[in-house]
């Protein structure tokens, strides 16, 4: 495979500031896509399992799978396709204590994977895991707090329901039209 699991924690966290992570952008979107589609496909299909061995493997396997599609397939119900099992690694990844030999930078992308969840089990145990980082990246920790308030009030993230085909309550349409809404 072209792409190695340390092909993708350098792209990441060497190539990449941290200012394009979050942010709207076709051009890193198709760099990702460029770069990263096979080593995806390969990570959807289970062929990248192996990697969730190491705390660097697991790493790049969460980022993979749940922050790679969100550029990669942006505005598609595909940007979502992968979470349940990118939740399933960053839950293995933390069983393993691979979170607590990760720095603060790296250990929030093991966490991701909770915040993006619909669930609000999930929900709280991603403010739970942003909490022990509070005064390192209280911006990641304002993030958790926000997501969960989302969940809580709706039950799902609303600015999800055009491209997953689910209809927006009067409420959500509300909340849609307000400036920062969605993430």
């Amino acid at each position: 495979m072209r792409d190695s699991k340390q092909d993708i924690l350098h792209f990441w966290f060497s190539e990449t500031e941290p200012v394009q992570w979050f942010q709207k952008n076709p051009d890193f979107d198709q760099s990702i896509r460029d770069r990263f589609r096979l080593a995806y496909t390969m990570a959807r299909d289970g062929v990248c399992d192996h990697w969730a061995s190491d705390a660097d493997g697991c790493l790049a396997l969460c980022l993979v799978l749940d922050q790679f599609p969100r550029n990669m397939f942006r505005d598609s119900a595909e940007a979502f396709a992968t979470d349940a099992k990118a939740l399933k690694t960053a839950r293995l990844g933390i069983m393993r204590g691979f979170d607590q030999i990760l720095p603060v930078i790296k250990r929030r992308f093991l966490y991701l994977p909770f915040e993006h969840s619909e669930s609000m089990e999930d929900q709280n145990r991603a403010v739970e895991l942003f909490a022990t980082m509070r005064d390192d990246d209280p911006l990641g920790y304002e993030y958790a707090l926000r997501h969960r308030d989302v969940i809580e009030r709706f039950g799902r993230f609303p600015h999800r329901n055009a491209v997953l085909g689910r209809e927006s309550t009067a409420d959500e349409l509300i909340y849609l039209s307000q400036p920062g809404a969605g993430f």
